[in-house]
């Protein structure tokens, strides 16, 4: 019967420890403008892996989303910013960071539209990440003659796909920042988060002049699994 025991649990032990995660990873992000839900995603699978790390420690709780700017995005993720020390009324944030970068992983599938959360960066040559602070785009709609002047003057030529055109004329987004910062997310639900941080009155230089702090999660397997059936009901 010992035996039997410590085998039943050996094979929990193993069960658990090779258990299959989630077909998607969902996180969500709460702060007094509401929540958002935002799938993290799969062809991203450093930066991926990074935000869960960061967000399984915690260390997303209690930071701000320390600028905003309207119909662009909301940036967040700075440890500076929870630290009474540093994060003074009316102090510059935003240069805090972890002691790592992550490497680029760009995706011509992966755009940014609205709602895509993506890697905030510093300008070094190889364009790798800071390995903690994000932005979620709120966008603006472009017509296509824009997009043209677009592709002409800050995209040096290069073409935006036409079916990223069309989304980027109906839905909105910041095209200029393609291939230049890692998508690796986006909102699958609470976009009006967003919309209510951006448009919050701020200083000189896009900092609300009320604190906005916010607070990472993970979801539950069982929640992930629930999404990607309501997203994906064919692919069960």
């Amino acid at each position: 019967m010992k035996k039997l025991f410590t085998l039943l649990l050996l094979t929990l032990a193993v069960s658990t420890t090779f258990a299959k995660p989630p077909k998607n990873q969902y996180v969500r992000i709460s702060t007094t403008y509401g929540s958002v839900i935002i799938r993290l995603y799969n062809e991203t699978p450093k930066h991926r892996d990074n935000f869960i790390k960061l967000t399984k420690q915690g260390f997303y709780n209690g930071t701000l989303f320390h600028r905003v700017i309207q119909n662009f995005m909301i940036q967040g993720g700075d440890p500076d910013s929870r630290d009474t020390s540093k994060n003074k009324p009316g102090a510059e944030l935003g240069n805090g960071d972890v002691n790592y970068t992550v490497p680029a992983e760009f995706r011509d599938s992966l755009f940014h539209k609205r709602g895509v959360l993506a890697a905030a960066r510093d300008d070094n040559p190889a364009k790798a990440s800071s390995g903690c602070q994000f932005y979620i785009v709120e966008g603006r709609r472009f017509t296509a003659g824009k997009l043209d002047t677009l592709e002409n003057t800050r995209l040096k030529g290069r073409k935006i796909p036409a079916w990223q055109r069309e989304i980027y004329t109906s839905v909105g987004g910041a095209p200029h920042l393609d291939q230049g910062y890692t998508v690796y997310g986006e909102v699958v639900s609470g976009i009006d988060m967003v919309d209510r941080i951006a448009a919050v009155k701020r200083d000189e230089r896009d900092r609300p002049l009320q604190d906005v702090p916010m607070t990472v999660e993970l979801l539950s397997k069982k929640e992930c699994k629930q999404l990607d059936e309501l997203l994906w009901p064919k692919a069960k």
